[in-house]
């Protein structure tokens, strides 16, 4: 299937799945198209877990530090988790804090949104115990030229060339994690209780769980095999996996 281009009978903003990652679709984002950037102004731009990893290895401060200068609580996929915003320049064009004039000067590491447009992905679980399916459409905005451009690409050429796969699997088992947030696992807590300030601490705070786990030395009491402790020890993305499972069990009980 391949995306086609805005006509008059189409609405200015609007989405066209895609039929698996054979489906192609037609886009160029460069200089030379005369909406260059335009479209990293006023967002409304959700990062999720692994983005903050990439994130703040690239500007090589903590993710505490990077949580309070960068980003804002917003609302999440359902009402019992926040969302974390990336928070815009305040300006009247409201450009993200990562641009400059030659561009973005966080491209290799910038966000799961980002690095997946045009192309939104969704998944979903067929019941309780069933993988994740993914799928995609690409998103069509009036300002938007690249769509004009003649370049083509198949949905699997485009994660290939964006470096989603990593992003893509981390994102997955976020969306898990987020499912179980959403069955509102916070024993009557409520909002920033003590259960949710540990359970955002592990997703989004990541050198905060690190000396939270070292202190308590959870991998040790949770008989976390040699290899993969190593793993942990040297690894932020490792250690948000592990996180992951670890609150599932603390939150159950």
């Amino acid at each position: 299937m391949t995306s086609e281009k805005s006509t008059e009978t189409e609405p200015e903003n609007h989405t066209i799945p895609l039929q698996g990652d054979k489906a192609s679709f037609q886009f160029r984002c460069h200089p030379g198209v005369s909406c260059y950037l335009n479209c990293c102004h006023k967002l409304e731009l959700r990062l999720y877990p692994y983005d903050i990893l990439c994130l703040k290895e690239k500007l090589g401060c903590s993710s505490g530090e990077f949580l309070e200068r960068y980003t804002r609580l917003g609302l999440g996929s359902h009402p019992y988790f926040p969302a974390v915003m990336l928070n815009m320049v305040e300006s009247n064009d409201a450009p993200c804090p990562f641009l400059n004039d030659a561009g973005c000067s966080v491209y290799v590491d910038r966000p799961s949104a980002c690095r997946t447009y045009p192309l939104e992905r969704g998944v979903e679980k067929a019941g309780p115990n069933a993988p994740l399916k993914s799928h995609y459409s690409v998103v069509h905005h009036s300002y938007c030229k690249g769509h004009e451009e003649e370049n083509s690409y198949t949905v699997r050429q485009w994660k290939r060339e964006q470096r989603l796969d990593s992003f893509n699997l981390i994102n997955d088992l976020w969306a898990e994690v987020d499912a179980f947030f959403a069955s509102d696992p916070w024993m009557g807590e409520g909002h920033a209780g003590p259960r949710q300030q540990l359970a955002f601490m592990v997703c989004y705070n990541i050198d905060a769980f690190r000396a939270y786990c070292n202190e308590n030395q959870l991998t040790k009491h949770l008989k976390v095999n040699r290899e993969l402790r190593r793993r942990i020890e040297r690894d932020d993305a490792e250690l948000l996996k592990f996180g992951f499972d670890w609150l599932r069990q603390v939150l159950k009980t």
